[in-house]
């Protein structure tokens, strides 16, 4: 079998369970979606050092491998397919949880720089962040399990506290954005 099928060349794919669908279709999109988040974890795993935070990236690659399954076979008996649990949803909360407590919440926004780690960090978040839209949309199509939508939201959770913890462990102390102009438009009562 070759890689290539020549079936996308109309635009179309087959989508499992589902059959032959548009390539514009949410469900491809949110596939898309959530291999571009896999595939930036895995650049990013070029960049970190801690051998705790590699492996956890390497289990959130493999969950999010069960996002896909879980999304593919939304029209599927249950049992078929793989499927996000709660278990996945409360394991990224205590994770979550013990870095609250290192780092605390900031006071402000802060601004998605510092180490080469959390700058890498930061993209996966906004990568989380835009795989859980294109769940949204899909939402609004069929059924979706909602721990899907609860995971990728912790995940997002959980990679901002990541990049902050990169950030710690290096003494890159967090900056916040400078609205320029707030100030002088907030004296004049424009604001």
């Amino acid at each position: 079998m070759k890689i290539y099928t020549k079936v996308g060349d109309e635009g179309k794919t087959v989508f499992f369970g589902c059959g032959m669908v548009s390539k514009d279709d949410p469900r491809i999109e949110a596939h898309g979606a959530l291999d571009e988040l896999n595939s930036i974890i895995g650049v990013t795993l070029c960049f970190i050092e801690d051998e705790k935070l590699r492996q956890n990236l390497v289990l959130i690659q493999n969950d999010l491998f069960q996002v896909g399954a879980d999304l593919a076979g939304s029209s599927l008996i249950a049992s078929s397919l793989p499927k996000v649990r709660e278990e996945h949803v409360q394991e990224l909360e205590r994770m979550i949880d013990e870095l609250e407590d290192k780092l605390g919440m900031p006071a402000k926004f802060i601004l998605p720089r510092g180490t080469v780690a959390s700058s890498f960090l930061h993209l996966c978040r906004a990568m989380a962040r835009r795989t859980e839209r294109t769940l949204v949309k899909v939402k609004h199509t069929i059924d979706l399990n909602p721990a899907m939508l609860r995971y990728i939201n912790r995940l997002s959770d959980l990679l901002y506290v990541l990049a902050r913890q990169a950030n710690k462990e290096l003494d890159v102390k967090e900056q916040q954005p400078i609205y320029k102009y707030f100030d002088e438009k907030k004296k004049e009562g424009l604001y």
